[in-house]
């Protein structure tokens, strides 16, 4: 029986990729619903962008919700000058035709995890945790009967891509990361120690360019202006694919390597604004309540993407 996942995201193209994976793997993942959110991009761009996406492919009938168009109490700090003004910029891709379904995102995640048996829907978290801590305050109950949250973000010993401290989802809301770490639900974290193994290098590119479908050429080219920030910034082969990671996980827990621990969220000093702070040898014997994963076979990860991210075409 399929896993029944939501996915909470803020389109740029690695997003993207993560939701078509799903797609890409009936057989494992049941996509019930895509959330936006505000993050990379405006709330409004977030949503064409994740509707753009399922009409490359033709899956329209997933249902989008857009949800918070800015953190629980700061203003939002998008990372337009990382993936461009539209988040999507490398390949122009035509405007959407459908639109975004009724409803608010936090009150749709708490409709899909209560109407559903208890432990039978995970929450793959690619953007800020905004939409899902608004979930956790509307109706608590939701905090127990999630299977697992498994959240792309944060960073141990690698440092932050916004801040020394911080990576970019958590330190755009740390109030809403707090939330959701504290919350008591399974919680699989993929700090940035991960996905910086994960290169999009120019060979790994070829390789997905050369499905030679229509939707395999457009990524081809959105993941090569993506890298591009990451590649220079950063002097990396290539840059992070950073969120198909959590979808990865879900199909081939064995190509990664983790560690029960517990994360807190820095969230009052400005310098270590949206840190997590990572316990990795236990020294403040607090509960274990993240498990993170610090390491991936990059080489069978980029082999996953590439096939089910073709699959996803039909």
């Amino acid at each position: 029986m399929s896993r029944k996942i939501i996915i909470d995201t803020d389109p740029s193209p690695d997003d993207s990729v993560t939701f078509l994976m799903a797609l890409g793997s009936p057989n494992e993942l049941e996509l019930l619903a895509l959330t936006t959110v505000g993050g990379n991009v405006s709330l409004e761009q977030t949503t064409i962008n994740t509707l753009k996406s399922l009409e490359l492919v033709g899956r329209v009938e997933i249902p989008v919700y857009m949800g918070a168009d800015r953190p629980l109490k700061r203003a939002l700090i998008t990372a337009q000058e990382v993936h461009g003004g539209n988040g999507f910029e490398g390949y122009d891709l035509p405007e959407p035709t459908t639109k975004a379904s009724e409803g608010f995102a936090p009150d749709k995640i708490v409709e899909l995890v209560m109407d559903n048996e208890p432990n039978s829907i995970t929450i793959c978290a690619i953007a800020p945790l905004t939409n899902i801590a608004l979930a956790m305050q509307k109706e608590p109950k939701i905090k127990q009967r999630l299977q697992e949250i498994v959240i792309m973000g944060g960073a141990r010993s690698e440092g932050g891509n916004v801040t020394p401290a911080a990576e970019y989802n958590i330190y755009v809301d740390p109030e809403a990361a707090d939330i959701v770490f504290t919350s008591g639900t399974p919680i699989t974290l993929v700090p940035l120690d991960c996905t910086h193994k994960a290169l999009s290098t120019d060979a790994r590119l070829e390789k997905l360019r050369a499905v030679g479908t229509l939707h395999m050429e457009a990524f081809y080219h959105l993941l090569k202006f993506n890298r591009i920030y990451d590649s220079e910034k950063m002097d990396m082969d290539g840059g992070p694919l950073h969120d198909p990671t959590t979808v990865a996980y879900l199909l081939k827990p064995e190509i990664f390597k983790s560690k029960k621990v517990n994360v807190t969220i820095s969230k009052d000093y400005e310098i270590t604004r949206g840190m997590t702070v990572i316990d990795w040898w236990g020294k403040m014997e607090l509960p274990l309540n993240t498990n993170v994963l610090y390491d991936l076979d990059s080489e069978a990860y980029y082999d996953l993407v590439i096939e089910r991210l073709a699959l996803a075409g039909g």
